[in-house]
């Protein structure tokens, strides 16, 4: 069912803005690439087929380009700042996925093949640290007195969506139960850190390159780990019960490779009983689930109240970065906008 809100109009027009005031600086830095990864990154952005003739994918939905535009806005930062910074957590969210495609063996990106399917490992390995190259490289070429500041900023958030990348990683060899299993709060810790960090550099980057004063580029930071809690949380529920044409990968997919996401974590957790013991039984075994196990995992993962609870977590996260945002000093029409962009994300259908 989808999240009911009643903010919907403004934010696809967010990110129709951001994506027109952004992409012809995130194309022009991609271009003074070696020619490999430049082909290999603009494929990875929709812009281009394999072959390198052009290509009518969207890419990606530009969120993270969005909100380092509406959080430049909001402190009041120049139109400048507000680009570059956009352009840098792109570049730095494009490379996450090429990498993060080759870490789980995924073979499909947004519909069609992943950067490493379509190029080979080591070449999608290269064309990430590229892109990581490349925003660095961007923030530090932004001018000013504050660059140095700002680069400091970009790398710390790089250092924490390692570390939360990293705990992802071997949460993967965690057990399903017993006091090594992996805890509900230890999770949402790595969410924050994988998915939150990068959002929070988003919302702050441009008010950091703006000389934005420490409390509010912190209120701001703070908010976006907070709204990567609540998008992850939308995000494990999509990876059991998304549409595929949504998605891009199919049905059950996170059950059918074990993944420990919060609905599964939680309804192991808290289910107890016949219904947990039985979750555990399948997700733990040496033989990894069919479609049919699968579908009976998500069943049990429903009636254990898993996706009830990663409901009212990405709800609750997402009312606490609306406090952060509340406390930060912020414009008021720009604040307003990232409300909603916040919460039209938290509608997308499940």
């Amino acid at each position: 069912m989808p999240m009911q809100t009643g903010l919907r109009t403004p934010a696809p027009g967010a990110i129709a803005r951001a994506r027109e005031l952004a992409e012809p600086a995130l194309r022009a830095a991609v271009a003074t690439l070696h020619p490999l990864p430049r082909r290999m990154a603009a494929f990875s952005f929709g812009w281009c087929e394999a072959d390198g003739t052009p290509g009518d994918s969207p890419g990606g939905k530009g969120v993270r380009q969005a909100f380092a535009l509406l959080g430049a806005e909001a402190a009041g930062a120049p139109v400048g700042a507000a680009v570059q910074a956009a352009v840098a957590v792109e570049l730095v969210h494009t490379f996450s996925l090429v990498h993060d495609d080759i870490m789980d063996g995924d073979e499909r990106r947004r519909h069609r093949d992943a950067a490493w399917k379509a190029f080979g490992t080591g070449p999608a390995v290269l064309t990430g640290d590229a892109l990581f190259a490349l925003a660095v490289q961007t923030v530090a070429g932004a001018g000013g007195g504050h660059a140095g500041r700002a680069v400091a900023h970009l790398a710390e958030s790089l250092g924490e969506l390692v570390r939360g990348q990293a705990d992802d990683l071997l949460f993967e060899n965690r057990p399903w139960a017993g006091p090594e299993a992996v805890g509900l709060p230890e999770y949402e810790a790595m969410a924050a850190r994988k998915t939150g960090a990068l959002l929070g550099c988003a919302l702050s980057l441009g008010p950091v390159l703006a000389g934005a004063p420490a409390p509010q580029a912190d209120a701001l930071m703070e908010a976006g780990r907070r709204l990567g809690v609540a998008f992850q949380a939308v995000d494990d529920l999509l990876g059991i019960w998304g549409d595929p044409y949504t998605t891009g990968k199919p049905v059950h997919s996170d059950l059918l490779r074990r993944k420990k996401t919060l609905p599964v974590l939680a309804a192991v957790a808290r289910g107890g009983g016949a219904t947990g013991r039985e979750l555990t039984r399948l997700l733990g075994s040496d033989v990894p689930p069919d479609a049919a196990a699968a579908q009976h995992a998500a069943a049990l993962v429903e009636a254990a109240g898993g996706r009830d609870f990663a409901l009212a977590e990405a709800h609750r996260h997402a009312a606490a970065a609306q406090e952060c945002l509340r406390g930060a000093g912020l414009a008021e029409d720009a604040a307003g906008e990232l409300a909603a962009l916040s919460a039209y994300l938290l509608e997308r259908r499940l």
